[in-house]
This record gives structure tokens, C-alpha cells and sequence, in this order.
């Protein structure tokens, strides 16, 4: 699996939010209200989405299914201004991360992480550090398509 070690600055977003478990997984509710009002949100940086998970405390080296967090979905904006009816302003707090591509379909999702907690990082010389997991998504990510690409960064220390 490719692999990269990078700093990342600090980044403003604007999106939706969710409470879920990668079990009960609410994804597709949380896509269904952010996508068709994406436009909405003035001031975007890029196309991309991000697909952000916050984990209310820090995650142990062993992957955990059952493990609740709150789900984001957003985009990068240069400003916390005119934000939508309905839509919330976070500030993404960057640093260093393990940058993963996972290629394939969002059904074989679980099987990236479990490569990277199980396998990846009890090798490593790191430890998860407990700020923001997120997924880069292109504008034009496919959940359902097997070449799909998307980043997937991992808070590193």
C-alpha cells in the first residue's frame, strides 16, 4: 500500500456532522444532506470532499469496529464566512500524519484500516496521535467504483 509521512497546516472547513460507529455506519445519510448543498459553501479552496472521523478519545493500536465517533463531511474553504443554513465551521488542527491511498470501492474501506491499525502502525516507529482521521475525496469519487481512489491521513506523532 503507497505511503507517505506529511506535515499538514492547519485548514478551514465547512460541512455536516453525524454520530456513528464504522458498524453502524451513517455515511450515506450524512452524503444524502452535505452533497446536493456542497455549492452552497463559498469560498472553497478545491473540489475535493472530506470525509473526517473525530474520535472522542484516543484510539488504542488495535482497529475497532464498534469504536463511535462523530463523521464529517465537508470542504475546505479559505474563510469561516457565510456559512449555510444548517452547515457548520471547523477547524481541521493538522500536524503530522501517514498518508494511505485506498483504491477500490467504499466496501472495501474496512480492510484499508485494519491494514494500517494492525499491520502498519504496530510496526512503525509512531503512535496514533488523537486529532482528526480524514479522507480526501476527489470531485469526481465514486463510492461504488473499484478503481476509485481516495488519501486517507492518520494522525502521527
Amino acid at each position: 500500500m503507497e505511503l507517505r509521512i506529511e506535515t499538514l497546516p492547519s485548514k478551514k472547513l465547512v460541512g455536516m456532522w453525524l454520530r456513528m460507529t464504522l458498524l453502524e455506519d451513517k455515511t450515506m445519510v450524512l452524503g444524502k444532506q452535505f452533497m446536493p448543498r456542497r455549492t452552497e459553501v463559498k469560498e472553497r479552496v478545491n473540489a475535493n470532499i472530506i470525509s473526517m472521523k473525530l474520535f472522542d478519545a484516543l484510539m488504542d493500536q488495535s482497529f475497532s469496529p464498534e469504536t463511535a465517533f462523530t463523521k464529517w463531511i465537508a470542504v475546505e474553504v479559505a474563510q469561516h464566512t457565510d456559512i449555510p443554513e444548517g452547515m457548520e465551521a471547523y477547524t481541521l488542527t493538522g500536524g503530522l500524519y501517514a498518508v494511505f491511498i485506498h483504491q477500490g470501492p467504499a466496501s472495501t474501506f474496512p480492510a484499508t484500516l485494519q491494514y494500517i491499525f494492525e499491520t502498519w502502525l504496530p510496526q512503525s516507529d509512531y503512535e496514533l496521535d488523537h486529532r482528526e482521521h480524514f479522507e480526501v475525496l476527489g470531485p469526481s469519487y465514486n463510492p461504488k467504483d473499484p478503481t476509485a481512489e481516495e488519501e486517507v491521513w492518520i494522525p502521527i506523532k
